[in-house]
């Protein structure tokens, strides 16, 4: 598990990609934070996650399967990260920070435009 990245994954970069060319200026994998966002914008009070389906157990999602071996420590493994998810998320969300959470299958090529529109549209909202 070591070799497993952390930051500046496909679906992070691309997203960051996206971002800059509409314009919109952010911080990365900012240590003062709660959970570590991957992408920070603090012109609008708003964080992103990316977060890989397999390592966040993304529900009802044909990129998390459970292991064949060693089912229990990964369940468990899997377990505290969604637990730390939602912990991070209630951190930020009390100090203020709007919390959008973004799975790598969202950003496959067959749904990749809706969801960077989604995105666009969350943070016109402000």
């Amino acid at each position: 598990m070591s070799m497993i990245k952390g930051k500046d994954t496909k679906p992070e970069l691309l997203v960051r990609k996206f971002l800059f060319s509409k314009g919109y200026r952010y911080k990365l994998n900012d240590n003062s934070l709660p959970g570590k966002p991957d992408i920070v914008l603090p012109k609008y009070k708003t964080v992103i996650f990316v977060n890989g389906c397999f390592w966040h157990g993304h529900e009802n999602c044909r990129y998390f399967v459970i292991p064949k071996t060693r089912t229990e420590w990964w369940l468990d493994k899997i377990g505290k990260n969604k637990d730390n998810d939602l912990k991070n998320a209630k951190l930020l969300s009390v100090a203020g920070w709007r919390v959008i959470r973004i799975f790598e299958c969202d950003l496959k090529p067959a749904n990749r435009e809706k969801m960077l529109k989604v995105l666009i549209n969350q943070l016109q909202k402000l």
